[in-house]
């Protein structure tokens, strides 16, 4: 029989299953065959291969290994819970972005209860199960198991599409379509880590449930470096570093829209001119358009339909007005605003708009998740045959804007999701998906594939960028849009004269600006390079006959563009000290009788490096460079 395993031919001479191979190939080490793949599906491990048969394992690092290993996972923690509590109601238990939690309904728990959990875990985990599928004929086969959870039996009625199915192991057996890993052997580290409080499918007017998250790993050590990289994580938190360096603030009056306070906004504004400067490099327009539009305008982009939940609307004298969510309706109105050429085409529109959008009050978390924020959205117009050009150019600026600080990042390209579900015919996504696929192949990088994940107005990219924790974020998205221009009416004339539609990228690099800001303050850990810094320089005078040289330092480096401030207060020296590394100086400088003598200065630099007596034209030229290059690192480290 011959086989096709990760992209080679291989010749087996007896039936077997995908862990029959896996062990033939010798995938035994912690981690690895967690996942696999036949003939393009997930698929469970005792399911028996045959001729032909294209098959792609995943380990633990991959992806879609570590998503299969985590649910799995979840279903262990389901079973520790009602082993526990019996007449705990389980709900529903997905992988996420690191690990995974699950929902319970009646149940009540606290903090003292997760080493409780833990230890039914690693009992569950030495019994070794090993997931067996359970299918069923219909909705009422499914409800005699699952008839008295009243949310389960909420979701096999709404259940749709293709066959039920769910997942026993020992007395436990849970509602589910699969796959799982082979057996639970394979998870040899588990953590229960917090619980919270969360409501029925997101919905507030629903039960509150039961939230336990918790994390797994095929080896200890892999545990015990995430568990450090948490308490690490912990001293970044936003949250906590930018009220402390007055960076930003949120208050009742305004849930979940920050106040950006001036040492904030000096970060903010350094952003915005690093961006506005690499859009005018790209031969981009900008423009500004409206924050509230009527209700007219949401409908024919389909918003107040699809979207009016997550809106905050008005009515202004008998009409109605929605504050705007997304900038792309506007642009379009800017695009309609004037006859187009194909000769003007690309034509690249910038908007750095500010965006409002409704968020339960209990998913708000810092700049992560606001209601009110700024995106910095651009719209591409193009002919078809500009595509693949104008993504390989979206991704040099993305790999400019990203590497400026020190995140490296990862591609992602989203395929057509099933083909009832979305517009434009089969040649136009066909074209627009190699389009991508083409960029993407020119660009160099490694890139993974979403089958049909993508949008139904077209496909996508998506760029996840990594942290100084190696935490992922999905911050850029490149997205072909093939409804828009329909829904607008949009067209260009063509060098025949005719008039023709154009095609139209969404493109975003921060994303919202507010989360970017708060993804560098954590990955930066609040010691931001100079030229981002909101402090960095101090000078600090030992005594008050020092105060006046200490001002015509900093007149000197004020001058320069580089902001620069005096401690003169009647603090001792060590205390300046102290107060400087608070708040994270890039660079202290002390001025006393020798300095003023010298006319020189006392360097200390952040982390309180000393580096002694320096002339100040040479401290001058260092950090005016290490400014206008965009330097992650200091000279003088």
């Amino acid at each position: 029989m011959r086989i096709r395993v990760d992209g080679k031919i291989l010749e087996v001479t007896e039936a077997l299953n995908s862990k029959e191979l896996a062990e033939k190939l010798h995938f035994t080490e912690p981690g690895q065959a967690v996942a696999v793949r036949i003939n393009g599906v997930l698929r469970d491990f005792h399911v028996p291969l045959a001729e032909g048969d294209e098959v792609q394992f995943f380990h633990f690092d991959d992806p879609e290994g570590r998503e299969v290993f985590w649910h799995s996972s979840a279903h262990v923690l389901a079973q520790a819970v009602l082993r526990l509590w019996p007449q705990a109601l389980p709900t529903i238990g997905p992988p996420i972005e690191e690990g995974f939690y699950y929902d319970f309904g009646n149940l009540m728990l606290s903090d003292q209860d997760l080493p409780r959990i833990e230890q039914e875990v690693t009992k569950i985990l030495a019994e070794n199960f090993k997931p067996e599928r359970v299918e069923f004929s219909g909705a009422d086969e499914a409800l005699k198991i699952f008839g008295a959870n009243p949310f389960k039996r909420e979701l096999i009625e709404q259940f749709k599409e293709g066959a039920l199915s769910a997942y026993r192991q020992g007395e436990f057996i849970d509602l589910c379509r699969g796959p799982h890993i082979a057996s639970f052997g394979k998870v040899k580290a588990f953590k229960v880590l917090k619980t919270s409080g969360a409501y029925w499918r997101g919905d507030s007017r629903q039960p509150m449930l039961t939230r336990i998250y918790g994390i797994s790993f095929p080896d200890k050590k892999r545990l015990k470096d995430y568990l450090e990289r948490l308490e690490e994580a912990k001293k970044r938190d936003h949250k906590v570093l930018g009220p402390a360096l007055d960076l930003f603030s949120f208050h009742e009056e305004a849930p979940g829209m920050p106040f950006i306070h001036p040492r904030g906004m000096a970060i903010w504004n350094r952003l915005l001119a690093f961006l506005r400067d690499e859009l005018k490099a790209g031969g981009y327009i900008e423009i500004k358009t409206p924050t509230l539009m009527s209700k007219e305008l949401w409908e024919r982009s389909g918003h107040w339909y699809h979207y009016r939940e997550n809106m905050y609307l008005s009515q202004i004298e008998n009409r109605e007005y929605a504050i705007k969510p997304m900038n792309c309706p506007g642009c379009m109105l800017f695009y309609r605003s004037a006859v187009h050429s194909y000769r003007e085409l690309p034509l690249r529109v910038a908007e750095i708009g500010h965006v409002h959008r409704f968020e339960a009050s209990g998913a708000l978390n810092g700049l992560f998740r606001v209601r009110g924020f700024h995106q910095d959205d651009a719209h591409l117009f193009m002919r078809p045959e500009q595509i693949r050009s104008e993504i390989l150019e979206i991704l040099r600026f993305a790999d400019k804007l990203y590497m400026t600080f020190g995140l490296p990042y990862r591609l992602e390209l989203s395929t057509r999701p099933e083909k009832s579900k979305t517009i434009g015919s089969d040649e136009e996504w066909e074209q627009a998906t190699e389009g991508l696929r083409g960029a993407l192949e020119d660009w160099g990088h490694s890139y993974r594939i979403n089958e049909g994940d993508g949008a139904f107005y077209g496909p996508k990219i998506d760029i996840h960028i990594r942290d100084a924790l190696g935490r992922f974020w999905q911050c850029g998205t490149v997205q072909l849009d093939m409804s828009l221009p329909q829904k607008f009416a949009l067209e260009y004339t063509d060098s025949d004269g005719a008039h023709k539609r154009p095609v139209m990228l969404h493109r975003a690099l921060f994303g919202s600006i507010e989360r970017f800001f708060g993804i560098l303050v954590e990955h930066f850990s609040g010691k931001f390079p100079l030229w981002l810094s909101p402090y960095p320089v101090r000078i600090a005078t030992i005594a008050d006959r020092h105060i006046p040289y200490a001002k015509e330092v900093a007149k000197r480096i004020q001058e320069t563009g580089i902001d620069c401030d005096v401690d003169d207060s009647m603090e001792s020296m060590g205390k300046k000290v102290r107060n400087a590394e608070l708040l994270k100086y890039n660079y202290m400088l002390t001025v006393g009788d020798q300095e003023v003598e010298h006319r020189t200065i006392s360097l200390r630099t952040r982390g309180q490096k000393m580096q002694g007596e320096v002339d100040i034209s040479e401290f001058l030229a260092k950090v005016v460079k290490e400014k206008e290059e965009r330097a992650l690192l200091s000279p003088f480290s």
